[in-house]
């Protein structure tokens, strides 16, 4: 391996710790073990490593912003735009700008001259972006974690995507539900691989089979509405259908509306259990489309301008010395329960 080749990832694997670890042991900085720096110092050596010429720059003088990376179906998702607003607030707060990423991303060294750290949100294992991100020298701090080869980033702000699917399901189940399909989002991002495998797990759990259907990851009400007529078309029992993709809850909508099936809790049945040929219908992600939606959508409320501000904040916090690297902070969603599933 030749020193242009090697980077703080090949030194990490090779010396068997964190990116972060290797970085504070060669810089001399970090509450890092005197033999676990001396460790690192010798793998890196061996190996031929040189530091990157611009991550040196930045050690030296700020540039006054940070990067934010998200996935490349962000732009038309009410979702990412929230985040982003969030993330930009905090960032201005410790005065920074927020520079948007090209989803395609660019080599690690040309970034790191222009920021002072990333923040990349919903990382793919497969986004060929990512893995130069993260190797650019400067702090990265992922919205969810990345799932992917490389070594882990500086930071993650996560949420329990599990436990939000399962509120979900048990949510359903408790109105009525005996038969619920779950659209879950394709690809290897972290929320996505975590929705299709409790939806799975719940099922073996609660002795139900769950109709797993895979949409993708920003699938449209048109994309929505096809596959929930195919669905309850092919399997007329299922009885709630929960939605993964931000806005694509209203074509689960306009699919039960064309086979006839009644959304919600039916009044001649007094409002406490759903009627022959109702449908539930939740979604996993909350906003205006649910909201606004006839009937409105129960959904899980991931708060994503708080989460921006949450991933900013971490990001903040690393490069003023205020939080320690590899921290890990979690992020608080709620249900909110409406007119599609019964009364709230």
């Amino acid at each position: 391996m030749t020193s242009r080749t090697v980077t703080l990832l090949d030194v990490a694997r090779a010396a068997g710790v964190s990116k972060s670890t290797v970085s504070d042991a060669l810089q001399g900085s970090g509450r890092v073990a005197e033999a676990t720096r001396d460790r690192v110092r010798a793998v890196a050596e061996e190996l031929g490593y040189r530091p990157n010429s611009a991550a040196r720059r930045l050690r030296r003088a700020s540039t006054g912003a940070v990067g934010l990376h998200l996935p490349a179906t962000a732009t038309r998702l009410d979702y990412y735009m929230n985040l982003a607003f969030g993330a930009v607030e905090r960032a201005q707060e410790d005065g920074l700008d927020l520079v948007l990423l090209a989803p395609s991303g660019a080599s690690g060294g040309r970034i790191a001259s222009r920021v002072d750290g990333l923040l990349v949100i919903d990382p793919e294992a497969g986004d060929s972006a990512v893995p130069g991100l993260l190797d650019a020298g400067v702090p990265v701090v992922t919205g969810e974690r990345y799932l992917g080869p490389v070594a882990a980033p500086s930071g993650a702000v996560v949420c329990d995507n599990a436990a939000s699917l399962t509120a979900l399901l048990d949510h359903v189940t408790e109105r009525g539900a005996r038969r619920p399909a779950v659209l879950a989002p394709s690809g290897s991002s972290a929320w996505a691989t975590a929705l299709r495998a409790t939806a799975r797990s719940w099922g073996l759990a609660h002795g139900v089979e769950v109709a797993l259907r895979t949409v993708p990851f920003a699938a449209t009400p048109a994309e929505a509405e096809e596959t929930t007529r195919a669905l309850l078309t092919a399997d007329p029992a299922v009885d709630a259908v929960i939605c993964a993709p931000d806005g694509s809850a209203p074509g689960v909508l306009r699919a039960a509306a064309a086979l006839g099936r009644e959304v919600g809790y039916s009044e001649k049945a007094g409002g406490s259990r759903k009627s022959g040929s109702g449908l539930l219908v939740a979604a996993c992600v909350d906003g205006p489309a649910t909201r606004t939606a006839e009937p409105p959508v129960t959904a899980v409320d991931l708060r994503p301008a708080a989460y921006g501000r949450a991933c900013a904040e971490l990001l903040c916090d690393i490069l003023a010395d205020r939080a320690a690297p590899d921290t890990v902070r979690r992020h608080a969603w709620s249900l909110e329960t409406r007119a599609s599933t019964g009364p709230a």
